[in-house]
């Protein structure tokens, strides 16, 4: 099955990522969010991105800025998405928001469109239940920035069929990326160990154990990782962090993910990270 037309649900950051990685792939894009406004800075953000990205063009990536933007249709009416094959959901890591974005595109995308969710803790079989096609809802956790890394991590909901996962891992190969496939959990593998990481760091700076920038040169230096904990939890975003540690809370009931009252802070004041200037350290 040879995916050409994607409806991608929600224009954050992740979104956004998405979007143009598929436009940049040769598919085409109904990129959908609630607001003109959001669509606005998605449509701009992913001119910004391409530009960058064109210093290290890939040759399988068009390089005519118009071409990928041709290719994505910004909309606010989800009924474009009736006739997509595939769906990549994106909104944030709140499961009433999800469940309600599900329970509106199911009666409205025909009954063989895939559901990929792309979240980094709920558990894709609560999602799946929200809809009408448990066997053809797969979780599909891309890393970000989207369009510059190459492997994802999927995962098998408790319903989902093995023809959702083969069609899932094509549509992967048409953008460029490897899977490994997992097992349903809350935080599945890679969020399990990241989030209580990051969680971690917080309360190491919380406790004045050390500053931001050493807790991460730690990390860099004497583990090799290109980024620290904390420079990973601006890039990610500190409100989904803490959603997302929350999740991991909640669903375990283990007080080894509670989160750091300094994280709950930092979000309450509005500290997201990169995509709002400010949080570990300062952004222009």
């Amino acid at each position: 099955m040879n995916i050409k037309t994607v409806g991608v649900v929600g224009a954050g950051v992740m979104g956004i990522g998405v979007a143009q990685n598929l436009a940049q792939t040769g598919h085409d894009v109904i990129l959908v969010d609630i607001k003109e406004e959001i669509l606005d800075k998605a449509k701009q953000e992913i001119k910004n991105n391409i530009r960058f990205q064109s210093f290290f063009q890939r040759k399988d990536q068009p390089e005519n800025l118009e071409e990928v933007l041709h290719r994505i249709e910004f909309s606010t009416n989800y009924k474009f998405l009736e006739n997509v094959e595939f769906v990549i959901e994106n909104v944030t890591e709140k499961w009433d928001t999800k469940k309600q974005v599900y329970a509106l595109i199911d009666p409205i995308c025909s009954a063989d469109c895939i559901f990929a969710a792309n979240t980094s803790a709920i558990p894709i079989t609560r999602i799946a239940s929200a809809t009408k096609r448990a066997d053809k809802v797969v979780g599909i956790h891309f890393m970000n920035p989207v369009p510059m890394k190459p492997m994802v991590e999927m995962i098998r909901g408790y319903h989902t069929s093995e023809t959702t996962i083969e069609i899932a891992k094509k549509m992967l190969s048409q953008m460029g990326k490897e899977c490994i496939l997992v097992n349903d959990s809350p935080g599945f593998v890679s969020n399990r160990v990241l989030m209580l990481t990051i969680n971690e760091a917080v309360f190491l700076l919380q406790d004045q154990v050390a500053t931001a920038e050493d807790i991460d040169k730690i990390f860099k230096g004497c583990f090799g990782h290109k980024m620290g904990p904390l420079e990973t939890a601006d890039l990610i975003g500190l409100d989904t962090i803490l959603f997302s540690i929350e999740v991991l809370y909640e669903s375990f009931n283990d007080s080894k993910y509670r989160p750091c009252p300094l994280l709950k802070k930092m979000v309450d004041a509005g500290l997201y990270g990169r995509k709002n200037g400010k949080g570990f350290y300062a952004y222009q």
